[in-house]
This record gives structure tokens, C-alpha cells and sequence, in this order.
């Protein structure tokens, strides 16, 4: 803190921080509305009601809402830990970044896929969007199964 401090001041103890702000508001509020419109799908009465329906209308409300509000954490992080290179980092910068951004080309391989699963796999990666829209949900994957418990 006492580097971030020195070399930029106040407002470097602080970046990132617009996105977060952007993020909890939208956050709490689809996962609000979700949540009880998909309580009142699982749990159509007082007699259906269990922890377990519960915990499946949070853990559901939580992904909702998590796939809505993921782009702005990925761009909160990115503030966060942006590196001064290209001077003040601001929101519109960090997301115009993080649009153009391309993956390095693969090593080329040779097609060797073990069987129905390797081909499969194979061609998912091939055909996938790996740059625009896609680049704001990498990591998607995992947030969601760390999701699943603590939204439930």
C-alpha cells in the first residue's frame, strides 16, 4: 500500500474501484429478482419447500446473475491490476483492451484426437470465439463453480 501510495497518490489506492461499484449494484439486483422468480418455479407452494430447493433457487439466482454482471469484474480485475504503461488506466481503455485482445496463435499439433471425446474436444477449441465479446468471460467456468455453493 505504502508503494501504490507513493507513486500514485490516493487514487491509486482506488483503482478498480468504479467498476466495483458498477458491478454490486446490478449484481444484487438480478440476483434479488431472480431469486424469487425462480423460487416460485422450484418452490410452487409452502409444502414443496426444502433447504435443498432453497439452495437450488440461490445457487441458480447466483449463476443468473453472475453471467450478467461477469464482464464487469473481469474489467474491475483488469483495472485493479493494470500496469501504468499507457498512463491513467480508465474504464473505456480497460474494456476496449480487453475487446481487441487476441490469444497467441497454438503451437501447430498434430491432429492425434483419442477417440469421440478427443475430436470433439478438438474441434470445440477450433470453432470457438477466442477474441470481442468472448474475451470478457474467460474464466467464467471456474467462477461459476465457486459460485454454486456460496449463492446457494
Amino acid at each position: 500500500m505504502r508503494d501504490i501510495n507513493a507513486e500514485d497518490g490516493l487514487r491509486g489506492l482506488f483503482r478498480g474501484h468504479s467498476a466495483t461499484l458498477l458491478r454490486v449494484f446490478p449484481y444484487a439486483g438480478i440476483k434479488f429478482l431472480a431469486y424469487e422468480q425462480i423460487r416460485a418455479v422450484v418452490i410452487p407452494d409452502k409444502q414443496h419447500e426444502t433447504s435443498a430447493r432453497r439452495f437450488v433457487s440461490g445457487s441458480l439466482a447466483g449463476i443468473t446473475s453472475v453471467f450478467f454482471t461477469y464482464p464487469l469484474e473481469v474489467m474491475r480485475v483488469r483495472m485493479a491490476f493494470d500496469t501504468k504503461s499507457h498512463g491513467r488506466s480508465s474504464l473505456s481503455r480497460t474494456c476496449s483492451h480487453i475487446y481487441n485482445e487476441r490469444p497467441p496463435p497454438p503451437p501447430p499439433q498434430p491432429i492425434t484426437a483419442e477417440g469421440a471425446l478427443g475430436a470433439a474436444s478438438t474441434v470445440v477449441q477450433k470453432v470457438s470465439p477466442s477474441s470481442g465479446l468472448a474475451n470478457f468471460y474467460r474464466g467464467f467456468s471456474p467462477t461459476l463453480l465457486g459460485m454454486l455453493p456460496y449463492a446457494g
